[in-house]
């Protein structure tokens, strides 16, 4: 029998997952956040309490695999007490971080918890008439609008190792939906690549 390939970390969060909600209306949530296609498999939705533009609350459910659950299980934990802005701009590296690391090919499943925090931060803010720019620390174009992956998400997959269109997909989902959205998605991970 091989060695289990995850740290105790996702191990313990994958077993015993944090904050998950099995029934809507048991959460008094402000906002609401869903991405992901559960006919491909993968689907996260994630429900955040705002009190002074800060999380005090972050529950979340999904149909994913160990490492989404374990990740989410993470980010629900490490949201709590940020603000819009630190907590909209995290990144699923950071979260891969404080779970002890995930195997590479997993990384891409840390995504899930990351985009559905997103879009619940962008519907607490249309719910109460902010300005979405107050979130954002750089202008970003959506590229994949299946599941909001932007410019600045490829960038940062480019930077991490994406080389091929294949491996920018494993890390970012892009293009698994409805697939549209891949001539333009080379087109933006080629002139990364070339910078």
């Amino acid at each position: 029998m091989s060695n289990w390939v995850y740290s105790d970390i996702v191990k313990d969060h994958f077993i015993n997952p944090r904050n998950v909600l099995y029934d809507e209306s048991s959460f008094d949530y402000d906002a609401k956040g869903e991405i992901g296609n559960v006919k491909c498999g993968d689907q996260m939705i994630m429900y955040i309490k705002v009190r002074d533009n800060v999380i005090v609350d972050c529950k979340w459910r999904t149909y994913g695999c160990a490492s989404a659950i374990a990740s989410t299980s993470m980010l629900s934990e490490a949201v709590k007490g940020m603000g819009l802005k630190e907590a909209y701009n995290i990144k699923p590296q950071d979260i891969a971080k404080r779970l002890g690391g995930l195997p590479e090919n997993k990384i891409h499943c840390s995504v899930l918890g990351d985009r559905a925090l997103k879009e619940a931060i962008k519907d607490y803010i249309k719910k109460n008439g902010m300005d979405i720019n107050m979130l954002i620390e750089e202008r970003e174009e959506i590229i994949c609008k299946c599941l909001n992956i932007t410019d600045k998400d490829i960038k940062e997959a480019v930077l991490g190792g994406a080389d091929t269109y294949e491996k920018l997909q494993e890390m970012t989902k892009i293009g698994t939906v409805c697939g549209q959205c891949k001539e333009i998605t080379i087109d933006v991970m080629n002139k990364f690549l070339n910078k």
